[in-house]
Parts: C-alpha cells; structure tokens; sequence
C-alpha cells in the first residue's frame, strides 16, 4: 500500500505539496481550518462587487505549467491566465506617470517619454543585470531545497561576486538610473516579499527581470481561479480535501511526525506531515513535542504586513489601469515607518488593483472595485491597530481622493466609496495565522537571510515538512509553488 501523507493548509503551498505527491501515487489527506482553498488567497463578494483579498498579480508562469504537467496536465485546460499590458501605472506627485510593460523596447520608448533618454541604456543594463542574477540564483536557490553555505561555496568564483549581496537593492539600482522616479519604481520590487530595498540585498532585483522580462498575468475571473484551479487538480488526483477542519497538533513519536490531531479530538494517522502554515505559528503552536522548545527562528525579522481596503466606487476612472502605484514622496521615510518606528505610515505608497479593468462583472454598471494595499509594519506594540484602525482607513481614503483626483476628476468625492471592506494586520493574524500579521513569512532583510529561511525539512523532527511562504524558498505565488514542490521531494526521498 502507498505511503499516507498529511497536509496542514490548502494554501498554494500545501495544495502543491500535494498535487505533486498525489501524481506520485502517495495517498493525500489536506486538512484546512477555512471553508475554502488558498489560504490569503481568498475572495470578498459584497452589493455585486468583487474583489481578491491576496496576491493580485501572477508571474513565472511556467512554475505552474511544470506543476500541471508533472501531473500529466495542461494548465490552460484549468484557467485562463491573461497577461497584463501595462503590468502596471506608475504615478508620482509632480505628474511624472509611466507604463511598466514586459517588453524592451516598448519601456525603452516609455522610459524616454517620461523621463528624457539619458536612462534608456540604463534600464537595458539594469535588466542585463537583473538577468545574471536570475541565471545564477534560479538553479541553485529557486528550483530545488534550501541551499547551504557549503552549495554557495561550491559556486563557481565569478557566479559568487554575480549574486551582488554586498549591496543593498537601493545602491544598485541606483548605480544602474539616474532618475530617481525609476529608481524608486525598482525600489518598490523588495516589497514583493515584504523586505526594504535601502536593507535587502541586491540579489532581489532578480525581482524585477522576472516581471518586466518575463511577464505578469492575471487569471480570467480573479487570482482566487488559481487557487480553485489548484483544488479542482488535487481532487482529480485522489487528495481528499478536508475544509473546516483545523488541526491541532502534529502528532510526534519517536522523533518523528506520525500524523495530525484535529481540534475534533480526531487523529489522522501519516508516514509524513507536510505543514502548509506560517513556520513560527506551526513552532509555538502545532508541535507540542517537549524534547524541544517551542519557538520560531527569532533570528530573522517578519516581514512587512498590509492594511487593505476593499472599496465599491462609482464610476469609471479611466485613466487609472489593472494596476496603479501612487508613489510617497519620501520612499525612504515610509520603509522607517515601518521597520524602523513599527508604525504605520503617515504618507505611504499607495497601490490600488481595480479587476474590474479585465472584468466588467466584478462590479455593477458604471462602478469599480478597488483593492487598496498600504504596506505596514507587523505586529508590534509600537502601534495598536484595534485603536488605529478606523482613523487610519479614513486618513487612506483621503490620500486616495487626493492623489486620483489629480490624474482624474473625481465627480462628488465624498460619496465615491458605495461598500467598504478592511483587513488590518490583526486580521492577517487571526485568519491565517501569520505571525504578527506578516504577508510574507520573513524579511530579507539581512544579506544572509536566504541561507536563514527555515528549510523545507525540518531539522530535528522526522517526516516533517514545511511548504509556505515563510519557508524556503520564500514569499509570493511562484516561490510558495516552488516550496510546495521542494517539500514534496523532500518527502519523496525519505519515504523510498
């Protein structure tokens, strides 16, 4: 009889964890706490709007087409992924807007409306660059475990200094542009995983070559089709899928992990665990073994967190694309308010996702639904969002009012939001168990954090695995895929 598998989570991560292992031939049990899948990867309908509470733009697509076809799958037969062009509009204060877009010379020419030629031979250096580091770091860091310092010093001596980790993502990009309006545009690519680019390495500009040069996409009916899609192919293949079923404890003997108790007070019985769960949560919470203590990697910051609004407006903005970034003037300021003092910033970038752009029907005739992400620090006791919360959305929907209505006239502003929706980095917390409210699991914000990331095979228990985002290889759609996948051979090889 075929080995017997436990998931905690039908996140992204788990889902692929378990897609993988179920095209094995391993039997497949996910347990999940929520009614659905996807973990952060959710949806919100209200009054004919329609929103994604997540991730809302998709990149390295051929991540999930490799999945699919391991499976024996085509991923274009399980969603329609659309690919956006622009990927998104920048704009800043002083009336500077651009078109970010995956292709080279159609952001050359944009780069030279905007801002003048002198930075066109820039962003072909700076995406040459980009290049390198993604043909260094994507074998040996994305596509198998989590590496060693040992891996790293069995690079070749060329491939070493190629990494660039000595600088801050900052320091390169701003070797590479003269502009500051694109050096921030590239600045804001640490954001993808929580992290600061005046303290990330400059290994994550990597980053920005995945998106402006192999593209970005958006799934036909909403990025919550992809988690759907997810389910729909774990299903095919056998995984049972158990919802509404939160687990208690991973079930530990003899060192290793033999199954999962259910808060039911039902055990499930596994020759290995995969957990889908944030790593620090999963530490404190689910592994009650007493040979150990119960604690995350306190070595690594978490990453930033997110406060969302999810606004119903009237009418139809049209210069405003799938995707808007209206810059704060003092980037710097923002990423101190937020690492730095732990507050939330007075004056953020502000990122507005409107899927209304690419579905008419995800808001009634003549409306939009925006989704409106201010990055904001994690949980500490520096600010208190159960006291802040509601004058801060108040103090957001004035920003918003004012940095639209200067690209667009905004007819009778003080009714322009019809429905409201927010989540606060409490929420992050309670819902999904991220610690204090992280989006991204940890920072990178230390030039060793890769080699700090929690592995997809824990050290000292048996059996037991971890596919999230807050494990190797990190945050965000494609790398929790990625961490899904590694957690799967790494249950491959210990279960032959």
């Amino acid at each position: 009889m075929s080995a017997r598998v436990i998931v905690v989570g039908a996140g992204i991560g788990g889902l692929s964890a378990a897609i993988r292992l179920a095209s094995r031939g391993y039997r497949v049990t996910v347990v999940e706490k929520l009614d659905r899948p996807g973990g952060k990867m959710g949806e919100v309908r209200a009054d004919g709007f329609r929103w994604d509470t997540g991730p809302s733009v998709i990149t390295m697509r051929h991540v999930y087409e490799g999945l699919f076809a391991e499976a024996g799958r085509d991923l274009d037969d399980y969603l329609d992924l659309v690919p956006l062009q622009p990927i998104t509009r920048y704009f800043w204060r002083d009336g500077a807007t651009i078109d970010a877009v995956a292709d080279e010379a159609t952001m050359c020419e944009n780069i030279r409306r905007a801002f003048g030629p002198r930075d066109v031979d820039g962003y072909r250096r700076f995406m040459r660059y980009a290049k390198r580091l993604y043909d260094v770091v994507s074998g040996p860091f994305l596509y198998r475990q989590k590496p060693t310092l040992r891996d790293l010093a069995s690079l070749p001596l060329a491939d070493v200094f190629k990494i660039d980790a000595l600088r801050t993502m900052h320091q390169a990009i701003s070797a590479h542009f003269k502009d500051p309006h694109l050096v921030q545009l590239f600045d804001r690519f640490a954001t993808y995983n929580g992290s600061s680019p005046y303290r990330a390495p400059a290994t994550l500009n990597v980053i920005a070559y995945v998106e402006m040069a192999q593209g970005a996409w958006y799934p036909r009916g909403g990025i919550f089709q992809l988690a759907r899609a997810w389910e729909r192919l774990a299903t095919e293949l056998g995984v049972e899928i158990r919802y509404n079923s939160p687990a208690q404890e991973i079930c530990i003997a003899s060192g290793r992990a033999c199954g999962v108790r259910l808060t039911s007070g039902e055990v499930i019985h596994a020759d290995a665990v995969v957990c889908n769960v944030d790593y620090t949560w999963a530490r404190e919470t689910l592994i009650v073994d007493g040979t150990r203590p119960r604690a995350g990697n306190g070595k690594l910051e978490p990453s930033c967190s997110g406060f969302v609004l999810l606004l119903g407006v009237r009418g139809v903005h049209d210069p405003l694309a799938h995707h808007n970034i209206f810059f704060t003037q003092d980037y710097q300021r923002e990423f101190d308010d937020i690492f730095v003092r732990r507050i939330a910033p007075r004056d953020p970038t502000l990122y507005v996702c409107i899927t209304s752009k690419t579905d008419p029907d995800h808001a009634p005739p003549g409306c939009e639904n925006w989704f409106v992400l201010i990055n904001a620090p994690y949980l500490s006791e520096a600010y208190d969002w159960q006291i802040e919360a509601e004058r801060y959305a108040q103090h957001i929907k004035g920003l918003l009012v004012a940095n639209i209505g200067r690209v667009c006239p905004l007819e009778n502003a003080t009714s322009l939001v019809q429905v409201e929706r927010r989540l606060t980095p409490w929420d992050l917390q309670a819902t999904y168990g991220g610690h204090r409210g992280a989006i991204y699991g940890f920072s990178s914000n230390t030039r060793m954090a890769a080699f700090m990331r929690p592995g997809n095979r824990d050290g000292e228990i048996g059996r037991l695995y971890f596919a999230s985002g807050s494990a190797h290889p990190g945050g965000g759609v494609p790398l929790v895929t990625l961490s899904g996948i590694a957690a799967a051979k790494c249950v491959e090889e210990d279960l032959r």
